[in-house]
């Protein structure tokens, strides 16, 4: 799946990275300009919802939430997380998701030749590492560090780290599901000099992480957010902004609110307010773009894009219209942060 960036958003790209934005993606221009063509593609970009879509829509979820499950039965989902996630792991193995090589398209700071170019600026000595260098950990010695949280079975690592094919990268990757992180050990593609996976709830403060603060570049959050209780959600951000080096960045990509994944959950499947689990027990949210700013702003970060990507997909077969709604948001660092007034929690080194 390949998604496109929305140029009408409310918050567009920071005027510093506009040029390198500009560059058209592949997909992200098929416009609909002629509804008698609906049915001609089967897919159409920057869809403009009207007032009677929306307010079925916001109706939708207002019925769904007002017969939301009892406390005990949230509970059991919020416990039981991580065997959820190692069941679908086992039923799908490697074969349920694709690589996602679209990220290169919307996310240039993926590749490692972004920060050599930051690193030409004259705020080079803000940028190097401010981590406890007396620490032993994987990856001390790389130049770039990345990590992917809810990676799952590799999707994104294997592709992060070919694209670069730089010895300098060490790609950290993370799960909380064994199963998953089993996989991607067991890829043949899987190198702890270039790669160090392990299990951790990032949610959890005691769950540890393998490598100390103000160590690393970017962090990777595609469609796991989404799968955090949103009580949580602003512990998790802040966490993790204590782990980025000062211009390093969030790249973030997840359900919008609205999306046709939620407007066709039933009754019975609603957690809380915009908040439901699957049949398969894995559980999901559906953000809007203005608490994704709240949280990420709150943890410290400045906004470098923040979109909204509404999409119209067609059957043509069947003559179906299905509206898909993403958010997509790049939050970085500020340069000359020394810390983020957020409690600190220890590295424990994973050795």
């Amino acid at each position: 799946m390949c998604e496109s960036v929305n140029p009408t958003s409310t918050h567009s790209v920071s005027s510093s990275n506009k040029s390198k934005e500009d560059v058209k993606p592949i997909f992200g221009n098929r416009l609909l300009t002629n509804e008698s063509d609906v049915f001609q593609h089967n897919s159409w970009d920057h869809v403009v919802w009207d007032d009677e879509q929306k307010s079925e829509a916001k109706m939708k979820t207002i019925e769904q939430a007002a017969n939301a499950l009892s406390l005990e039965e949230q509970e059991k989902f919020e416990n039981k997380a991580d065997e959820y996630w190692d069941v679908f792991y086992n039923n799908h193995k490697n074969k349920f998701f694709k690589d996602r090589h679209w990220l290169f398209t919307e996310f240039f700071e993926l590749n490692c030749k972004h920060f050599d170019q930051e690193h030409q600026s004259p705020d080079t000595s803000l940028t190097k590492d401010q981590c406890d260098v007396s620490v032993e950990f994987p990856g001390k010695k790389a130049k770039y560090r990345f990590l992917e949280v809810g990676c799952g079975v590799g999707n994104t690592v294997f592709p992060v780290i070919e694209t670069n094919n730089n010895p300098d990268l060490m790609m950290y990757c993370c799960d909380f599901s064994s199963v998953g992180i089993s996989h991607v050990k067991s890829h043949p593609d899987y190198d702890e000099t270039k790669c160090h996976a392990f299990v951790c709830d990032v949610s959890d403060p005691n769950s540890p992480l393998p490598f100390p603060e103000f160590s690393l570049d970017v962090v990777i959050l595609i469609y796991v957010l989404s799968a955090i209780h949103p009580d949580k959600m602003q512990t998790v951000i802040n966490r993790l902004c204590r782990h980025l080096k000062p211009g390093g960045m969030i790249l973030f990509r997840d359900y919008g609110r609205y999306d046709l994944a939620q407007l066709r959950f039933k009754d019975g499947r609603c957690l809380s307010e915009n908040f439901y689990v699957r049949g398969d027990g894995t559980r999901v949210y559906f953000f809007e773009q203005e608490e994704l700013k709240h949280m990420f702003e709150s943890a410290g970060l400045e906004e470098v894009q923040n979109i909204v990507d509404r999409r119209l997909q067609v059957n043509r077969g069947k003559r179906i219209k299905m509206y898909r709604v993403w958010n997509q948001c790049k939050y970085k660092k500020p340069i000359h942060a020394d810390t983020c007034d957020m409690k600190p929690d220890a590295c424990v080194p994973l050795m």
